[in-house]
């Protein structure tokens, strides 16, 4: 079966830094995949790639069967394709409900009376049924966490993209959270997610990619990657032939 979704020779720079050289990526129906990677590796620039907002200088992108590289971000999602953001920035003005009911009408281009039971059904999934009339800037850390991930969730995503939604979370805020992603991917939500808090990374995804200076160093089984020397080089200054 081919894959969900595939990035071909994907090559991106920003003057003299490259970001992503010739890379190679695929994502298989009903899979979680996870990506680590030091800061500046270029794992948010990836995520704009794949979504849209940031236009490669070379290479495709495969989804569904379909080559989406010159495809807008609003249809992008409006196809399946949904992303959170590391740093959450609700509509602080509008309701936790009201976010949503925005994230299902234009990204998931449905009209918006037909989105309010779905939109609570979401809420309650996510944990904020209860705060669903607050104003979205009045919300916590965790609960504006939960409520960037909602917003993704009340698009209908097919591939849902994750970009460091447990940093800044306590152990058990970042249980829940997890807990939260396993419900989701057994709605059948294929998963890209990009975290350095490891320990929740490897309680959800199946394999395991290592980006730096451009290109894929690891990947494989997710514990496997973890203990090998590459990454010990990277992220403790053990050079890789020690």
């Amino acid at each position: 079966m081919p894959p969900l979704l595939s990035l071909e020779k994907i090559s991106k720079r920003f003057g003299a830094i490259v970001v992503a050289d010739a890379i190679d990526l695929s994502l298989a129906e009903g899979e979680a995949l996870g990506i680590i990677g030091p800061n500046g590796a270029g794992k948010s620039t990836l995520f704009g790639t794949i979504t849209g907002a940031v236009a490669p200088d070379r290479g495709r992108i495969i989804y569904a069967g379909r080559d989406i590289t010159a495809v807008s971000p609003a249809r992008r999602c409006r196809m399946g394709l949904a992303r959170s953001f590391q740093i959450p920035r609700p509509f602080g003005a509008m309701t936790v409900f009201e976010n949503l009911v925005v994230a299902a009408a234009f990204g998931g281009g449905r009209r918006e009376r037909d989105c309010y039971d779905g939109c609570m059904e979401i809420l309650a999934r996510c944990g904020l049924a209860d705060k669903a009339n607050r104003h979205a800037g009045s919300l916590t850390l965790i609960d504006r966490k939960r409520l960037e991930l909602a917003r993704a969730l009340a698009t209908s995503p097919r591939v849902l993209l994750l970009d460091e939604v447990a940093g800044g979370l306590t152990e058990h805020e970042c249980v829940a959270l997890v807990d939260l992603i396993k419900a989701v991917r057994k709605q059948g939500v294929s998963i890209i997610w990009i975290e350095h808090v490891v320990h929740a990374l490897l309680a959800v995804v199946d394999r395991l990619v290592v980006l730096h200076n451009g290109g894929f160093i690891a990947e494989g089984e997710p514990h496997a990657v973890i203990r090998s020397a590459a990454v010990a080089d990277i992220y403790m200054g053990i050079p890789a032939d020690a």
